[in-house]
């Protein structure tokens, strides 16, 4: 009697493996885990945040965690180090680092202000030659990354000396005298927007923006599929015709500008341009981008793993504070949540491979 069993080779074909489910490809997405812990961490300051019982928490008060004028207050400052993780996103899916990032954060205000206090300049004057002077600090960076083959660790550590130590030297260790800020470029960079008694500013459109241009650029542009080229294997990708040189160059200007930017933003927001501002951002912008789930070692990136992340660690910082955890104990968070975070990717990223 024939046998009715199907041939090994058609067993063995891929065509007739069951293909994974929607529930296992959106478990097996970097962005997954950020997901589900932001959420969890809004449930829980929610409730800690809460005046009444947990049982009437939704039905006689709305947490305070959640009120308009704390969400005010977090979206204050949310965007200009989102920004800055944006630029190291890129720069990490392409395997390089930027620690210099927070000294630029506290440099190009500081520069902008000595421009316009001296009167050799107008403000908005200013703001260009600090951008352009960001685009200078960048590129100097990627050239001594790409052509002198040195370490980018060591090269924008350096360079963080350098920036810092420069704008201690300018103001001579004092802020900027800043309260003149008004105008057109207040306006359009921290603006006060109005939704009822939601109040948030115009950084945060701007930040929206740069996560829908760089998301798309990353994952649906020539330029994303170098810049995860260079990650992944840059030896392959150079013989594959890739710019890796430039690419990165490139990304190490972004870096730096996005910095800038978000400096420049924060001082005028704050009305201080002090030259220590920033000290520690580098670190944390790191923590942010590693635990939206871009890899450390390059070739794995994504901009909304890194918005994610950056929600994540600023309510983490709002909400201990609500609750009434001493703001000291903040690092204790990241740390434990940058170690379980990377725990959680390692296993999603085996059971990926696994194909279950």
């Amino acid at each position: 009697m024939p046998s009715t069993s199907l041939p090994k080779a058609i067993e063995a074909s891929p065509a007739t493996r069951s293909s994974p489910s929607v529930v296992q490809r959106l478990v097996s997405r970097p962005e997954f885990g950020p997901l589900v812990l932001l959420i969890v961490e809004i449930l829980v300051f929610s409730f800690l945040s809460s005046r009444h019982s947990v049982s009437e928490a939704f039905l006689t008060s709305f947490p305070s965690f959640l009120s308009t004028s704390n969400l005010s207050n977090l979206l204050d400052f949310t965007p200009e180090l989102g920004m800055i993780a944006l630029g190291m996103t890129l720069l990490m899916t392409a395997g390089e680092f930027d620690l210099s990032v927070g000294s630029v954060f506290g440099f190009a205000p500081v520069l902008m202000w000595t421009f316009a206090n001296t009167g050799a300049t107008s403000l908005e004057v200013g703001f260009l030659l600090a951008m352009a002077v960001a685009v200078i600090i960048g590129f100097v960076n990627g050239v001594m990354v790409t052509k002198l083959k040195i370490p980018s660790f060591l090269v924008t550590l350096g360079m963080l000396l350098v920036v810092r130590g420069s704008a201690l030297y300018i103001t001579d260790g004092f802020p900027q005298r800043t309260w003149s800020a008004s105008g057109p470029l207040k306006d359009i960079l921290v603006g006060d927007i109005f939704i009822g008694d939601l109040r948030f500013r115009t950084s945060l459109l701007w930040f929206i923006a740069f996560v829908a241009i760089l998301s798309y650029v990353l994952t649906q542009s020539r330029l994303g599929n170098w810049i995860l080229a260079a990650g992944g294997n840059p030896d392959s990708a150079r013989a594959r015709g890739v710019r890796v040189a430039r690419t990165k160059i490139t990304l190490f200007v972004l870096s730096a500008v996005m910095a800038a930017y978000a400096g420049v933003t924060s001082s005028i927001r704050v009305s201080a341009a002090n030259p220590n501002s920033g000290t520690g951002y580098e670190l944390e912008v790191i923590a942010m981008v590693v635990i939206g789930g871009t890899a450390l070692t390059g070739g794995r990136g994504t901009i909304i793993g890194t918005l994610l992340g950056v929600l994540i660690l600023r309510m983490m910082r709002n909400g201990i504070v609500i609750v009434g955890v001493p703001g000291l104990a903040y690092n204790i968070f990241i740390g434990a949540i940058i170690l379980g975070m990377m725990a959680l990717h390692s296993w999603l990223e085996r059971r990926h491979h696994a194909g279950t």
